[in-house]
């Protein structure tokens, strides 16, 4: 039986490629690498690696021919939901990511705020924001995911 170890990346389709590398640049990520597969119209592509992790966020340019999960937006409109519904990055402080976010060109989805889940009680201090090409991105404090008896 095969065990999954990690995630490795989640990818996203970039509307301009070069201002969402710049976007995630910016809350901290490295570019580890780029390509282009014609075979598959692609034009440019890149991993760009979570520090510390060997985790990646893959993105691919607006006419990149990639497996997609649902339908892909048409025009102007809203990004189609499908089963993927968002990605999580953990951070020292979500309000701060979600400021930090703000303030490159994301919009808010969730303020931050502290849920308290479940029973027992697990408490999460998170905050939610939508990229700039729709994708939900959610900030996480590990420290801050505590159980309450």
């Amino acid at each position: 039986m095969t065990t999954i170890t990690g995630i490795h990346h989640v990818a996203i389709q970039a509307k301009d490629y070069q201002a969402t590398i710049k976007f995630y640049e910016a809350l901290g990520l490295k570019r580890f690498h780029s390509w282009a597969l014609p075979e598959f119209n692609i034009e440019y592509a890149a991993l760009l690696n979570i520090r510390g992790t060997t985790s990646y966020v893959e993105i691919f340019d607006k006419d990149a021919n990639v497996a997609t999960q649902g339908r892909r937006p048409i025009g102007g409109e809203a990004p189609v939901s499908g089963a993927l519904l968002h990605l999580a990055f953990t951070v020292s402080n979500a309000a701060q990511a979600y400021e930090d976010a703000l303030t490159l060109g994301a919009t808010s989805c969730i303020p931050p705020a502290v849920l308290h889940l479940g029973e027992p009680t697990l408490n999460i201090r998170n905050a939610l924001v939508y990229g700039l090409d729709g994708e939900v991105i959610e900030f996480i404090e590990p420290h801050a995911l505590t159980v309450m008896p």
